[in-house]
């Protein structure tokens, strides 16, 4: 049997005003998406377990089935892994993003703008987070001695402490859960004694990023050319280096990852996925989607799963830009969807010819995006599955409500892979538990 994971990043929404009160999945054209699901199944999985927050360290981690109740320490730790990032298993590891925040004498002063900086280049954030080391070694070389500071992609960094600190005991927010939202007030915390020294440390680093960041030759620049400053470093996501089964030993079937983010490279390389170096991949809507299509049906020939994960549509969520999200979502259909249905087509019916290999998809966002508030949200996600022996009830488009009208809501998320993989095969059992659960 051959599968196909499509994660639409963010793809899942709330009606909005300006589509007439339907969500972006309902306003898209996505005659290739709403095949599978009147082909196949129709339902809904949480993927966000009590706990935690809605985000795609959690939330992809479900998706692909591993209950982050067991798995997960931390988003920063995924994310290392993807840049194979040294760290040792007691060293604390965090994501750093270059953000934008409102400057002093405007309207914005103290709010988060940005939690991307402006979509800012990877030249560009490899030069900031250079200088940004170098900055800290000068400001607070107390605390600069233990720590590594690693440029991801884009906005994205990697910072490691060695040095013992109590971060267990610290709360760091997200910044794109914050966007317009005072930035002081949600600086690292301490939960508890042990912490205080430690939120300390990380909120003196991001006070000393501000001045040099603001006035760096890059950010002048950006400036200059009508573009948002990447004029502050937030520390958050933090977390030990995780310990994950391979994919190949829980499920007996080999696996690659198509992304252009580090999170789920490095969740696929913690499970022993392969990740495909597509060139052209983005996290935004200037990805080349045809290309992301290409590979995910050239790439059966080689693997059991192929996994490819859009980011586009969330990032166009976090923006507030509706337009964008449609966009997205109908690029996906036609560029992705499509061909990889195509391509999964030739690998024959078992049903109906008994020496036909068989093939899945799934497609499935990680979580729901909002547009009008540019955060993630918890609700239960929409899927649609298709292929051999898979048989729904319900014939509707893929969207939010006919998924929740559906007979399928799995409470548990990570148990919808196993669900997808054997569900439904003669003579297999799947362990997904199904049922109104909502």
């Amino acid at each position: 049997m051959k599968y196909v994971v499509i994660i639409p990043d963010g793809a899942a929404d709330l009606p909005l005003a300006e589509l007439d009160g339907r969500t972006p999945l309902q306003a898209a054209h996505t005659p290739a998406m709403d095949s599978v699901a009147a082909l196949g199944r129709l339902g809904t999985a949480r993927t966000t377990p009590p706990g935690f927050l809605a985000g795609s360290d959690v939330c992809t981690m479900s998706l692909v089935g591993y209950d982050p109740a067991r798995y997960h320490t931390g988003r920063a730790p995924l994310e290392a892994a993807a840049i194979n990032v040294p760290a040792g298993p007691t060293d604390w590891i965090f994501r750093v993003n270059l953000v934008t925040v409102g400057q002093a004498g405007t309207p914005d002063d103290g709010l988060m703008l940005d939690h991307s900086a402006g979509a800012i280049t990877d030249a560009e954030a490899a030069e900031l987070f250079a200088a940004l080391l170098e900055q800290w070694r000068r400001g607070a070389p107390e605390l600069a001695a233990t720590l590594t500071l690693t440029h991801g992609v884009s906005y994205r960094g990697i910072m490691v402490d060695s040095s013992g600190r109590g971060y267990r005991a610290v709360d760091a927010t997200p910044p794109h859960e914050i966007p317009r939202q005072p930035w002081g007030s949600n600086l690292p915390r301490a939960t508890g004694a042990e912490g205080r020294d430690a939120a300390a440390a990380l909120g003196r680093l991001m006070e000393l990023s501000r001045p040099m960041l603001e006035s760096h030759p890059v950010n002048v620049a950006r400036r200059a050319r009508g573009l948002r400053p990447a004029n502050m470093a937030w520390i958050w996501g933090q977390g030990t280096r995780p310990d994950m089964p391979s994919f190949q030993k829980r499920f007996g079937l080999s696996g690659a990852m198509i992304t252009a983010v580090d999170l789920l490279a490095g969740i696929a390389r913690l499970i022993g996925w392969d990740r495909l170096p597509v060139p052209g991949v983005t996290s935004y809507h200037d990805t080349d989607y045809a290309a992301q299509g290409r590979w995910t049906c050239d790439a059966l020939d080689r693997y059991d799963l192929v996994c490819c994960h859009v980011e586009a549509p969330d990032e166009a969520s976090h923006q507030g830009d509706w337009k964008t999200k449609v966009a997205s979502l109908e690029s996906i259909d036609r560029l992705v969807v499509a061909p990889v249905l195509e391509r999964l087509r030739r690998f024959g019916d078992p049903e109906s010819d008994p020496a036909a290999e068989g093939w899945r998809v799934l497609i499935m966002p990680d979580h729901y995006t909002l547009v009008s508030t540019r955060k993630h949200d918890a609700t239960p996600t929409p899927f649609c599955m298709a292929g051999a022996f898979v048989r729904g009830h319900r014939t509707g488009p893929f969207c939010e409500a006919e998924a929740d009208a559906s007979d399928l809501h799995v409470d548990h998320g990570h148990e919808l892979m196993e669900f997808f993989l054997f569900g439904g095969r003669p003579g297999v059992r799947a362990a997904a538990r199904s049922g109104p659960g909502r």
